[in-house]
């Protein structure tokens, strides 16, 4: 998920290259479907081992890890420490924001399901368009996206309608809730990075403030709750932290920035509404998750209307 959020600033930096970027191909089309089950399944992978391992512990460790490959990662491709010095003041804000978003993460998949987070998480784009249209000239929404957001909102009020899928309808209506902070939380990261000197600067650099912010803040807040402490290392626990580590904060990240130097960010954009899509299935599919009428009819609203204002 962290990698997918690089978009923003990666196609900025990559925009600034003078390279020929081509339209997307097969090879190009079948590694954007990969990269978003990958994101899909980011979600199930998470709840899959919550019993084992709290959420907030997953995030955590995962970022912290993440965050020194990442840097290493950096250093290679020229990042020096002075870089950091002279964004400072923006990165830790974005770190802030992506430890905001994935701390609702963490605690919303306490209470409501893979799918329906995977969901409520990418909202964020509507709430950054609303952002964007208020703070950053030029910005401004057309009317076709001020009909997106008002779709995406009526889709979000019937999706959190209370249903009948026999789970607690106010620990459910909690967790969704918490999902939209997080698409929130995103969105507010995609606001300091336009405003702010990071848009310049290369999109390694900024998730290494991301991940490291994460990782600092949230393994002692991890601690003083005792979730370190009572967690089940299992087969199922490795594989998923595995999973999340090498292949979401890493793997999927080094894929994306790859296909930025080859092809059009634009045409590659399109397939990022593939990763809630895919994250709803793989829910219902390895978690048995219900899918309720209100939420599938509220989820393709919410869908139509990322859509119709990413364009």
């Amino acid at each position: 998920m962290n990698h997918f959020r690089a978009s923003t600033h990666a196609a900025a930096s990559a925009s600034q290259c003078p390279a020929v970027r081509h339209s997307i191909d097969m090879q190009a089309s079948l590694l954007m479907v990969l990269f978003c089950l990958a994101l899909g399944l980011q979600q199930v992978a998470i709840k899959a081992v919550a019993t084992d391992i709290s959420p907030l512990s997953q995030v955590a460790l995962r970022s912290l890890v993440a965050a020194l490959v990442v840097a290493i990662f950096a250093r290679w491709h020229g990042v020096k420490i002075a870089d950091f010095r002279t964004h400072l003041g923006p990165g830790l804000l974005v770190g802030l924001g992506f430890t905001g978003e994935f701390t609702f993460v963490a605690l919303g998949l306490n209470y409501t399901m893979a799918s329906h987070m995977s969901v409520f998480l990418y909202t964020a784009p509507v709430f950054a368009g609303l952002g964007l249209h208020f703070l950053v000239p030029g910005e401004q929404l057309t009317g076709r996206q001020w009909a997106g957001i008002g779709i995406a909102f009526a889709g979000m009020a019937i999706a959190m309608a209370p249903t009948t899928s026999g789970m607690n309808a106010s620990v459910l209506l909690l967790g969704d809730a918490l999902g939209l902070l997080a698409g929130l939380s995103w969105a507010a990261t995609t606001l300091v990075l336009r405003r702010s000197t990071l848009s310049e600067a290369p999109a390694v650099q900024t998730l290494c403030y991301q991940l490291a912010t994460a990782g600092l803040l949230l393994l002692p807040a991890a601690a003083l709750l005792g979730d370190l402490g009572t967690i089940h290392v299992t087969g199922l626990v490795l594989a998923s932290m595995t999973f999340q580590t090498l292949v979401i904060s890493l793997g999927a990240l080094l894929l994306w920035f790859a296909l930025l130097r080859r092809y059009l960010a634009t045409q590659l954009g399109v397939f990022s509404f593939l990763s809630p899509v895919f994250g709803v299935l793989f829910g219902a599919m390895l978690l048995g998750e219900p899918l309720t009428i209100n939420f599938m009819v509220g989820g393709v609203a919410i869908l139509t209307g990322i859509i119709l204002v990413s364009r």
